[in-house]
């Protein structure tokens, strides 16, 4: 009997590993150039208070275009490709997980919960001292007041490219040693684990059921291609509260998440709380979209050999 089931998942198993790393680091690299723009702007109108620099998401855009060029809103780009290390960490230990939970449950929704969860633990664990430092030099624009540490005038006119980001590292490091560096670790994780843990079974979710809906000859590409944003966008709206919470303990210094949270309820209430949604929507939906397309292809594109006629897209 056969099953009804569009969507093929290429497992760890059937990859050529050297091919699926080689195309892996230009994937990552092009997403992070893609959306940085948007997620300057989202970590900006999350730590203002208020509307105190910007109204929204165009506004903030369009103000810094006007102020600095596109060169501002790249502030902290270079010291971000970083993450191109966690990135990697993130789709192996995905993989791997899977692998390892399938021998206990054939269910793909247990295998990308639990998968996705433990890869967003890896990543952050490496991510969240880039994020500290980029997060710096994001706020040196017009956010400049926002945050505790500033660049000197000779650091901003610096030609070097991490001069800036040595001045920012050496305050870091004086203000609160190596300690401050994993600033926001808990709420990065409480923000990442459950959005990656939500993010990959709603993808597969979605992906199904337009498989269902759409004619047999659609190309599996494109369902994919709308599932990701779709499963991007609930992942978003889930997690935004946290997300704003970890932004704030990060850039102002502080070190309690429940602190941070109340205040945060205190002083502009439940609104508060989706501070900055639109433009992580805004910059999740091209991320989904050419991450799930990338990802995919990559992994068709590495597909070992003897596997490639045995399946169909």
């Amino acid at each position: 009997m056969h099953e009804k089931r569009n969507i093929q998942i290429i497992e760890w198993e059937d990859l050529d590993k050297r091919k699926f790393y080689s195309f892996g680091v230009f994937l990552t690299m092009s997403i992070r150039a893609t959306v940085y723009p948007a997620t300057l702007i989202r970590t900006l109108l999350q730590v203002q208070r208020g509307t105190s620099l910007y109204t929204g998401t165009f506004d903030a855009f369009f103000k810094i275009l006007r102020a600095e060029g596109v060169r501002g809103l790249y502030r902290g780009f270079m010291v971000n490709t970083l993450t191109l290390i966690s990135g990697q960490a993130y789709i192996t230990t995905y993989e791997l997980v899977r692998k390892y939970v399938s021998q206990y449950s054939d269910d793909n929704t247990v295998k990308s919960l639990v998968a996705g969860g433990s890869a967003s633990l890896v990543a952050q664990s490496i991510t969240v001292p880039i994020d500290v430092i980029s997060q710096q030099l994001m706020m040196q624009g017009q956010g400049e007041h926002l945050t505790r540490f500033r660049l000197n005038a000779d650091s901003k006119n610096s030609k070097q490219m991490f001069g800036q980001t040595r001045t920012i590292m050496s305050q870091i490091f004086a203000a609160d040693g190596f300690r401050g560096f994993y600033r926001g670790y808990v709420a990065s994780l409480l923000t990442y684990i459950p959005n990656s843990a939500v993010w990959w079974p709603f993808y597969h979710f979605y992906a199904e059921q337009l498989s269902k809906l759409a004619p047999s000859d659609c190309p599996h590409l494109i369902l994919q291609a709308m599932a990701g944003p779709l499963a991007a966008a609930t992942a978003s709206t889930v997690t935004n509260p946290m997300d704003v919470v970890r932004a704030r303990v990060q850039v102002e210094g502080r070190s309690s998440v429940i602190e941070t949270f109340n205040q945060l309820i205190k002083e502009e209430g439940c609104w508060g709380l989706t501070k900055g949604l639109s433009a992580r929507i805004i910059s999740s939906t091209p991320t989904a979209i050419v991450m799930v397309v990338g990802y995919e292809t990559l992994k068709k594109m590495s597909l070992r050999p003897e596997l490639v006629d045995s399946r169909h897209w």
